[in-house]
């Protein structure tokens, strides 16, 4: 069960619900139908499989969804960053979470209540209009993610992955590094361990990455960025 931290303090809710134009999601004003809730880095914001108890609009922050197969192997779906909304697909159909989602840097979400959320979607025509908008992207990403996962080598999209989930070295000061269980992230990004490892030992000798005891420590920023050509 995802325990996150609830942030009892309305005027930065409401600086949050302004600067994110979400009065424009509802017929109504519903700022005091939403709650805030805070995500440390590498904390839930929820599990795939669990009861679905808000619909969350994420105001702040960087988070990756992966979903787990029914043989028990781990894919990465997308990253969010910025606004964006977790829960419309389970919303819709009125289903349990379909992915677990995963805070990469710390996030603050705009949460409202499943039950509240399920009965608006049928009353209000433009948070309908904004699900159906969130919906068609989100089938939009799945076929971009799809075509990288297809047509890029495993180099680029291990750059472009570990650029969106390096976090600041605590031993390197002004540096951010990369530490993750590889036999999962050979999973998520749809490769094997070998070639894994062949490509941060890659990495590694062109400069890009140095490995220390705390992991993979970003040498050149702007190398790891151009191979990773933002893919995700």
């Amino acid at each position: 069960m995802v325990v996150i931290e609830k942030i009892k303090d309305m005027e930065l809710l409401k600086a949050y619900y302004l600067k994110n134009h979400m009065n424009e999601l509802f017929s109504k004003k519903r700022i005091d139908d939403l709650e805030l809730f805070k995500v440390n880095r590498l904390e839930y914001i929820c599990f795939q499989e669990e009861d679905m108890t808000y619909l969350w609009f994420l105001v702040e922050g960087r988070a990756k969804v992966i979903k787990t197969l029914a043989n028990g192997k781990t894919l990465l779906l997308s990253f969010y960053e910025g606004f964006g909304v977790i829960g419309d697909v389970e919303l819709v159909q009125e289903a349990s979470v379909n992915c677990t989602v995963q805070a990469l840097t710390t996030c603050y979400v705009l949460a409202l209540p499943a039950q509240k959320a399920r009965m608006l979607l049928k009353e209000d025509v433009k948070l309908l209009n904004f699900i159906c908008r969130a919906l068609a992207e989100k089938l939009e990403n799945i076929s971009n993610s799809s075509s990288i996962n297809l047509l890029y080598p495993l180099e680029n999209r291990l750059a472009s992955y570990i650029n969106m989930v390096a976090g600041e070295s605590e031993y390197n000061i002004g540096r951010r590094c990369f530490n993750e269980n590889l036999t999962q992230l050979a999973e998520a990004l749809g490769t094997s361990y070998r070639h894994l490892l062949r490509t941060l030992n890659g990495l590694c000798q062109l400069g890009v990455l140095g490995k220390e005891k705390e992991g993979y420590i970003i040498m050149e920023e702007d190398k790891l960025e151009k191979l990773g050509n933002s893919l995700y």
